[in-house]
């Protein structure tokens, strides 16, 4: 893939976001996990659940 095509690409990609109504935008995002959850994995879901017992 030579520049010209991969910029026309890029190019094609930003106008078809840009176009987008920004609701529809904000319901494409998925939830992001917790931070705790991203940084240390299934380790804080663990001891919560066994905490709450």
């Amino acid at each position: 893939m030579s520049f010209q095509e991969y910029l026309k690409y890029l190019t094609k990609l930003f106008v078809q976001y840009m176009d987008t109504p920004k609701d529809e935008r904000r319901l494409r995002k998925t939830p992001r996990e917790s931070w705790s959850s991203r940084w240390f994995g299934a380790i804080p879901m663990s001891i919560r659940l066994m905490w709450r017992k």
